[in-house]
């Protein structure tokens, strides 16, 4: 689904919120960019397709109460557990130098 966008660096489970919609998504963090893949409903490990994608300049925080970020026009509400996730994931292009030391590069 994501072909030719580089490695995958992180991901993450969300739900839509607000007007916009209900539905079930995993937000996913690649070299080149920020892909939304929509799930099924029942099975929400499971994508069926993107639902939206953004250049990975984009940012997705600041992380607001909830936790909820935004993405487009859509807002994303995620368990609190992933707002490290989040923080890194933006952390990795906007300040490099803050990330700590990978002790595993090889895997």
């Amino acid at each position: 689904m994501l072909g030719g966008q580089g490695d995958i660096h992180y991901v993450f489970p969300a739900s839509a919120v607000g007007p916009a919609g209900t539905g079930h998504f995993l937000v996913v963090v690649t070299e080149a960019s920020i892909a939304v893949l929509a799930t099924r409903t029942l099975r929400t490990d499971r994508p069926i397709g993107v639902y939206a994608e953004f250049p990975r300049m984009t940012r997705l925080g600041p992380v607001l109460p909830g936790p909820v970020l935004e993405l487009g026009s859509m807002m994303f509400a995620f368990d609190e557990e992933y707002a490290a996730v989040v923080a890194a994931a933006d952390a990795e292009v906007f300040a490099p130098e803050t990330l700590p030391h990978d002790p595993l590069p090889d895997l």
